[in-house]
């Protein structure tokens, strides 16, 4: 799928759209103005893919709204060669964020059909995480930990334990908690059993479930 001039305005329309509401990180802001966003996109939403909003992808997902994947990666604080995991890769468009801030990315998919399609995908665009994982994200990566910043995709009814404890000494962990609706949780790792904890208001994501299907 080609990536025009008219792509590529609309993308930076999508860019200050975010920033009028308040997302300060130029590095974020960056890169989704460089990752070509309709290309995630199932062909018949192509109109949308510069709009502010989710929209749905295969397996009863959706490729999360632009405000919101700056959000949290702003919150992440993303610097080059940080060790990130993520914990849902969905459409891989939270992926390409990363990687454009220069993280070295894990990430988990619990749903085979999106995993597969989107490890397939993502090379061809150019974006190589480190492990792309078919596999239980509330079990986190423990063999890859410990980890700067671990980003969850996807609303957890509770903050998965093995999550904080991959995390590294100042690292960031970015999570929604909430059944219907959640709040923006970031813990920071201050000590082996010492986090910090900053709640950022309600957003609403699709659940985060246990087991792999």
């Amino acid at each position: 799928m080609k990536d025009t001039f008219k792509h590529k305005g609309l993308r930076q329309q999508l860019v200050e759209t975010i920033k009028a509401k308040g997302i300060k990180d130029e590095n974020v802001l960056d890169a989704i103005g460089r990752i070509p966003r309709h290309v995630f996109m199932d062909s018949g939403f192509l109109d949308h893919a510069y709009q502010d909003k989710a929209f749905p992808i295969a397996a009863d997902q959706t490729i999360s709204q632009p405000y919101t994947v700056a959000f949290q990666s702003e919150l992440l604080q993303v610097y080059p060669g940080d060790k990130i995991l993520e914990i849902g890769t969905g459409s891989g468009y939270q992926t390409a964020v990363l990687l454009e801030l220069g993280a070295s990315v894990f990430s988990i998919e619990r749903q085979r059909e999106l995993y597969k399609k989107t490890s397939k995908f993502l090379p061809k665009l150019g974006y190589r995480p480190k492990k792309l994982i078919f596999g239980d994200g509330y079990k986190g990566l423990k063999e890859e930990a410990p980890f700067n910043g671990i980003i969850v995709t996807a609303g957890a009814p509770f903050v998965p334990k093995p999550l904080l404890s991959q995390l590294a000494i100042d690292g960031r962990l970015v999570i929604p908690v909430g059944d219907e609706v959640q709040i923006m949780t970031l813990f920071i790792r201050k000590g082996i059993k010492e986090f910090e904890k900053h709640e950022f208001g309600e957003f609403r994501f699709v659940p985060l479930l246990e087991d792999k299907n």
